[in-house]
């Protein structure tokens, strides 16, 4: 499969996806590390992806997104923005907002599926 195939169905596949440098548990930069503390302080599950993992992926993403840092997150199919975007939306709540309805349509088409 097309490595940009693969990131279409990747964000596409996943109400909350977050392409990251290390994972949750061990961010591996400071900017992958806030953003994941405010997820997760938003209270809902999302996926994420180690762009260290996969060189040709973390290149390819730049293209895909049009973005050129990391991390990057993905709600609803569409890019939200990198770390400071993150921050910025987590601290006037709009993120909690936005991860919890995504989260619940997701729960509803489950539910409904």
């Amino acid at each position: 499969m097309d490595i940009m195939e693969t990131i279409k169905e990747q964000v596409e596949g996943n109400p909350i996806i977050l392409y990251m440098k290390g994972t949750p548990q061990m961010p591996q930069c400071g900017f992958s590390g806030r953003t994941v503390q405010a997820l997760m302080a938003c209270g809902e599950r999302f996926a994420y992806v180690n762009i260290l993992e996969n060189p040709e992926l973390r290149e390819s993403l730049k293209v895909y997104s049009n973005w050129p840092t990391f991390p990057q997150l993905y709600v609803n199919g569409e890019l939200v923005g990198g770390c400071d975007i993150i921050m910025e939306m987590y601290e006037s709540g709009e993120l909690k907002t936005l991860v919890q309805s995504a989260s619940a349509a997701d729960k509803s088409e489950a539910d409904a599926g």
